[in-house]
């Protein structure tokens, strides 16, 4: 048993020395290539790096900036400018009433808007009915608009006021917000105006799905085109802490498993070839990833188009002798290794086969490896066959 162990431990280490001789070539793609792929590269230096956490919001007005058109006397709408989405001034015309006061014609009054701001709803048309009860519009000012995130309320307690956030909607993808939090509320209730500190005590109904872990984050965002409004749902990556001189690249950069995860470099002297470097991860945003080890500042790693060249390069682009030749402007070896003297002037000689055999190559390591390792296990499957024979002899 003691020699079958000791064949085993030689054929892993056999194995082992013909994989690590190997290697592994770049990748090498044509300019077309590149142009199909998308190929998009960013150089790794060191900078800030965020810890961050990511919840779900909705938009809502400030309670303070919003203001109500009504009327004091009854009447009736005989023309209306209230037009949803429309930024009106203080003062402005909305709606002509007539009184129902007597009167040949009977007298009629303008009611205006009583605050500068965005008609976000209109309650009348024209010829209704109106009552001093009635809310004819609302007008709210959106140059600053509320964002209520909700999340767990043991991660809200660990962030503090004038914490910022990345905020992205759906419904604008293009562009990228900065919200800064104003306040959070352990509020019960999953209506934002619960976190605004508004009256739901009504809404008994509501209060059935009511999750006691949660909290309301409050977060304040400018808004100084007006193209924000009330109830549009927005992504939060909240930034909850900062690190200094941090090596990153970007989320797409990195491919591969959990256990083997890699990118690819740009190689620095051939031309449209790219390095697979194994690398050692870290934390993870929600846009980059921490590189512990693998990497160096001054690298330039693929991408967008990464994922792809992991099967790119099969056939389609030059050898790696070729492109060595065109990036050094001397001939190389079909492994890639430099010409000794006797293959250069054997190659100059035109004797019309490459000399590059005369020194082991990729295949070859394999094929070496190979037919040694199979060599072994057929020693070893002939030692175990003779194993019982030996047995019943020392018996006997």
């Amino acid at each position: 048993m003691k020699a079958l162990s000791q064949c085993l431990l030689a054929a892993a280490l056999l194995a082992s020395t013909a994989f690590a001789a190997v290697g592994v070539e770049p990748v090498i793609l044509t300019e077309q290539g590149i142009r199909n792929l998308g190929l998009e590269t960013v150089t790794v230096e060191e900078s800030d790096f965020e810890l961050t956490t990511f919840a779900l919001g909705r938009t809502e007005t400030a309670p303070e900036k919003r203001s109500v058109l009504s009327s004091r006397i009854s009447g009736r709408v005989v023309e209306t400018r209230l037009r949803v989405g429309s930024y009106v001034s203080k003062g402005e015309k909305l709606v002509r009433l007539e009184s129902r006061q007597p009167g040949d014609p009977p007298p009629t009054i303008w009611l205006t808007a009583p605050a500068d701001g965005t008609i976000i709803s209109a309650n009348t048309r024209l010829g209704a009915p109106v009552e001093p009860t009635d809310r004819l519009a609302e007008i709210a000012d959106l140059r600053t608009i509320y964002l209520i995130a909700t999340m767990p309320q043991a991660i809200a307690g660990k962030i503090g006021q004038g914490t910022k956030a990345r905020i992205r909607f759906p419904l604008r993808p293009d562009k990228s917000h900065t919200g800064t939090l104003l306040k959070y509320a352990a509020c019960a209730c999953p209506d934002p105006s619960c976190a605004l500190g508004q009256d739901v005590s009504t809404r008994g109904a509501e209060d059935e799905s009511a999750d006691l872990n949660s909290a309301g984050v409050v977060f304040t965002l400018d808004n100084p085109d007006n193209q924000i409004r009330p109830g549009m749902t927005a992504e939060c990556t909240i930034i909850m802490e900062r690190r200094e001189n941090v090596l990153s690249v970007p989320r797409e950069a990195i491919q591969g498993s959990a256990a083997n995860r890699h990118v690819y470099v740009k190689h620095m002297t051939i031309p449209n070839a790219f390095d697979r470097v194994s690398v050692q991860t870290g934390l993870t945003n929600d846009e980059r990833v921490e590189i512990l080890d693998g990497l160096f500042p001054g690298d330039e790693v693929a991408t967008r188009g990464s994922y792809s060249l992991g099967f790119a390069g099969a056939g389609g682009g030059p050898s790696l002798k070729e492109a060595l030749d065109a990036a050094h402007g001397h001939e190389h070896n079909e492994d890639g290794s430099e010409m000794s003297a006797e293959q250069k002037a054997a190659h100059d000689a035109g004797d019309g086969h490459d000399h590059a055999a005369e020194g082991p190559g990729t295949r070859e390591i394999f094929f070496m490896a190979a037919t040694g390792i199979l060599a072994l296990l057929l020693v070893v499957i002939s030692m175990r066959r003779r194993l019982p024979a030996d047995e019943s002899a020392e018996l006997s």
